[in-house]
């Protein structure tokens, strides 16, 4: 048990994700974290460490309990263990009346009327009881305080290790050395990406979900829908439904694998009832959607086979279909039709909580988005706050489109909550949508998008 008290010694109390630092050298300022307040706590007290060559006590109270715990130059902590070492240290640094001290259990008052005040008297059998913050004082004859003949018990640390730690470096030359053993800390691109991986994979109460939408078309509802779909179900472990909610040839079908089962909507709807009952089992929903194996999320066909007027939609029956998506997934993203009037895409509209707007960098793409959010705005108050918290995604559809993308981008800017940029990637120009096929710059961009997307969901 070390109780050394040679060292430079820093103090800090903690309050939520903040705490109030006093430096080895007396400095005084406060350490802001919502991630780990401990881990930032022990790094100013690695550098103080670092900066005079020698080993700092750091003594912490408040929202994480009492530690007194010994930091070296390399980081390497060491409890200090004597609980009565900690008390003295406290009453030692904070004589200075100017100087704010930790929060303890034991006010300065009560540990100067152990010192002085004569023993109680107490009923016979009872003892004197030691407050937590002075365990290994005992109070005797005269009002003296001794030493108890036993050790206090060691402070307890627990031997789970806190799963907040930053990731280590994984790409370019921090990579390289991480990968070699060499401790290299992760860039801040790395440090943003791990935030976006954080964030699209929550897991919800309730299904939650997104419209992806656009009157025009040809600007890449299918493409975002299939790619929002990926990175939700890549990272959040799959339960996100891709849902073709199109009138008039729905092409999601056609760009993504199919399932064991050459269904559609029209299969499903039959059969919503029976996959509302209790008994039903969670696997039955397999018969009327496609699942995609690397991508890990499943597709709800239209029929581009059929005519508009033989697959609409009412309003009813979407909702019954709706009630059957959310009772198998957590996320359904939909890739609407180009009607705008119809019952299915206004319905789709009042049910979901974000508004995704793609476009090409092309005047004719960014107008349609453009004007399909001045008639959201005009349609009620629930479709204006749907428009102001948009997100529109902007992608180069050709190699030498990246000045137009730039200027459509900062044209949208002041009319919704962000504007993401999606780079040239011919992966998504026609066939197959599958994400592993995207270079990685692309895979990133999707994965910005998707966790811009969280924040209302």
């Amino acid at each position: 048990m070390t109780t050394s008290s040679s060292h430079a010694r820093a103090f800090a109390t903690v309050t939520g994700p903040t705490a109030l630092y006093t430096g080895a050298d007396g400095t005084r300022h406060t350490v802001h974290d919502v991630t780990d307040i401990r881990i930032a706590i022990l790094k100013h007290a690695t550098d103080d460490a670092r900066r005079t060559g020698n080993p700092v006590e750091l003594v912490t109270s408040g929202d994480h309990g009492r530690h007194h715990l010994l930091v070296q130059t390399d980081g390497t902590l060491t409890p200090l263990t004597d609980p009565a070492s900690v008390t003295e240290v406290r009453l030692a640094e904070f004589d200075d009346p100017d100087l704010e001290a930790p929060t303890t259990d034991v006010p300065e008052s009560r540990t100067t009327e152990l010192r002085e005040s004569p023993t109680p008297v107490l009923p016979e059998g009872r003892t004197p009881e030691v407050p937590d913050a002075a365990a290994g004082l005992t109070a005797t004859v005269g009002g003296q305080l001794s030493r108890r003949s036993s050790r206090a018990p060691a402070e307890r640390v627990s031997f789970i290790t806190p799963t907040t730690e930053t990731p280590p470096a994984a790409t370019g030359w921090r990579g390289f050395f991480a990968r070699i053993g060499l401790r290299v800390g992760p860039s801040p691109y790395e440090l943003a990406r791990s935030e976006w991986e954080r964030m699209v994979s929550r897991q919800w109460a309730g299904c939650r979900t997104i419209a992806v939408v656009n009157g025009k078309g040809g600007v890449g509802k299918t493409m975002t829908t299939a790619m929002l779909a990926a990175v939700y179900a890549r990272h959040g472990g799959g339960n996100v439904l891709a849902w073709d909610n199109n009138d008039t040839r729905g092409t999601l079908g056609w760009r993504t694998e199919p399932g064991l089962y050459d269904t559609t909507i029209r299969d499903l709807l039959p059969a919503a009832h029976t996959l509302l009952d209790p008994h039903t089992g969670v696997s039955d929903i397999t018969r009327y959607v496609h699942h995609q194996g690397a991508d890990r999320y499943d597709v709800l066909r239209s029929n581009p086979e059929l005519l508009a007027a033989d697959q609409r939609l009412g309003t009813d029956q979407f909702d019954l279909l709706m009630k059957v998506a959310a009772r198998f997934y957590r996320l359904v993203v939909f890739d609407s039709g180009n009607d705008e009037s119809s019952d299915r895409w206004i319905r789709m509209i009042d049910s979901t909580r974000q508004l995704v707007i793609p476009t090409l960098a092309s005047p004719e793409s960014a107008e349609s988005a453009l004007l399909l959010l001045e008639a959201l705005r005009d349609r009620s108050n629930a479709s204006r706050d749907l428009a102001d918290d948009a997100i529109v995604v902007v992608t180069q559809a050709e190699p030498h489109d990246a000045a137009h993308v730039r200027d459509i981008a900062a044209g949208f800017t002041p009319h919704v909550r962000a504007v993401e940029t999606i780079p040239f990637d011919p992966a998504l120009k026609s066939g197959p949508l599958r994400f592993e096929n995207l270079r990685s710059t692309t895979r990133d961009a999707w994965l910005r998008v998707a966790a811009t997307a969280t924040d209302t969901l």
